[in-house]
């Protein structure tokens, strides 16, 4: 279990493509298993590349096979014998140790790929076993998660997101995903998740933190925290790099600083 008197935490990330939750999802992973506890990252992205952030390389993370293209597993899991027919109960805890990949960061990082909404009554077999996974490390696991995905919670299930303790949606200053924030966070709150929290990041002035706290305001957003724009991380994902080895980067600083306010608030 976890020491330190720190609770286990789970955490959602999300927020429109391109706010740069992905970065925020593995530094906060990173630090807590910098900190010497079990943390699983989940890159439930659509176009996942958490396992460039925490420290894999290119062709490592391009050879990564998602869980919800993985045939042989849902196959071994879910299947019957008889087409089109499968089983609805099976277990999942082995998945998340075999199929969880060890990153330099400490991190473990399992791979999602994507998930198709139920909302289209498709209850096919790749869903069953993503949806029981992400149940159990969220509802049963002793480890702290971090999810990093970009809609609401229609993915997760309803009965798994209300054991989420924190869904941070990140937002630049930018119109558009300040408009997905409020929607992402609309959809949280009714599900209900326990903590939602707006997170203001690649804010580069006073003008841009004002948009977003102006906006937050209007639509009654709580914001808990704001990482500054640093174009030492946009200089290192543009060479394929992790900015997280920059320990002098203000904004991997200020995601540390995130960190360390969100085991306050899991409670």
């Amino acid at each position: 279990m976890s020491h330190h008197g720190d609770r286990i935490v789970k955490v959602a990330v999300s927020g429109k493509g391109g706010v740069g939750k992905t970065l925020i999802a593995a530094g906060l992973a990173s630090y807590f298993a910098h900190k010497g506890l079990k943390t699983v990252a989940i890159d439930a992205d659509p176009s996942p590349n958490l396992a460039l952030t925490l420290g894999l390389s290119p062709e490592a993370s391009r050879k990564i096979v998602p869980l919800s293209e993985n045939k042989r597993l849902i196959e071994s899991k879910t299947g019957t014998g008889y087409s089109g027919v499968f089983k609805l109960n099976f277990r999942v805890d082995d998945v998340a140790r075999h199929y969880s990949m060890k990153t330099p960061f400490g991190v473990n990082l399992i791979v999602m790929g994507t998930v198709q909404s139920m909302g289209s009554g498709c209850t096919c077999a790749a869903n069953a076993v993503v949806r029981a996974l992400l149940r159990h490390l969220i509802v049963e696991s002793d480890e702290f998660v971090i999810l990093d995905m970009e809609a609401g919670v229609e993915h997760i299930g309803r009965a798994t997101a209300k054991n989420v303790d924190i869904m941070l949606v990140v937002s630049d200053a930018n119109m558009k995903a300040l408009e997905t924030a409020k929607h992402i966070s609309e959809l949280a709150e009714a599900a209900p998740m326990k903590h939602v929290f707006l997170v203001g990041n690649k804010v580069a002035d006073k003008s841009q933190r004002e948009v977003i706290e102006q906006y937050s305001k209007r639509n009654k957003l709580s914001i808990l925290h704001h990482v500054p724009f640093d174009s030492e991380v946009i200089k290192a994902e543009a060479n394929g790099k992790t900015p997280l080895n920059n320990k002098d980067s203000e904004a991997i600083q200020s995601i540390e600083e995130l960190a360390s306010k969100l085991t306050m608030h899991g409670g």
